[in-house]
């Protein structure tokens, strides 16, 4: 989805992630205007994967990197069990409380990148895991990118479910958003 995303300063690299983070997120924000909570939860295509769901999965996947980089414990952590549970809404859960939580999540990536990251090369560690090398870490700038890609992707899978559910598209939606909704 083409969506224009503001010029940094001059040689402001932070800025300029950050900036296409949001811009990824805010993809993921749209796909689910106007909806009821069933509509998010549908599933209307031969995925598994539903908005209200991806929301959720792009919320706790930010996170998650968030603490690796910080290289503190994920509160949120999930396991083998409950891995699935992540690409749904379970229990109480409802789409205003996972926007508010990806909110805060949002708002601590972009305050930890601006005022405790002293260098966008700094590194951190990747965890123990088959899909990852042994010993590898990561930059803060690696960790930017795989932001823009991952929530991304999801966008991506937003997009068709939106279409799938409604028919509306995402250049539609961005024009709802910015109050162009019904105008040719």
């Amino acid at each position: 989805m083409v969506t224009h995303v503001p010029a940094e300063t001059s040689g402001d690299e932070r800025g300029a992630l950050l900036a296409f983070v949001e811009a990824q997120r805010g993809a993921i924000r749209r796909s689910l205007l106007g909806l009821t909570e069933e509509q998010a939860a549908s599933r209307p295509t031969a995925s598994a994967l539903s908005l209200s769901g991806l929301l959720k999965h792009v919320a706790e996947g930010e996170l998650n990197w968030l603490r690796m980089a910080q290289q503190l414990p994920n509160e949120n952590a999930r396991t083998e069990a409950d891995w699935s549970d992540s690409f749904r809404l379970v229990g109480a859960e409802t789409i205003p409380q996972m926007l508010e939580f990806w909110s805060k999540v949002a708002m601590e990536t972009e305050a930890f990148i601006h005022q405790d990251v002293d260098s966008m090369d700094d590194t951190f560690p990747l965890p123990e895991a088959p899909w990852f090398p042994q010993g590898e870490r990561c930059s803060m700038r690696w960790l930017l990118a795989h932001l823009v890609e991952e929530i991304g992707r999801h966008a991506g899978h937003a997009d068709i479910i939106r279409e799938a559910l409604d028919g509306r598209t995402a250049f539609e939606l961005v024009a709802e958003e910015a109050g162009y909704a019904g105008r040719s």
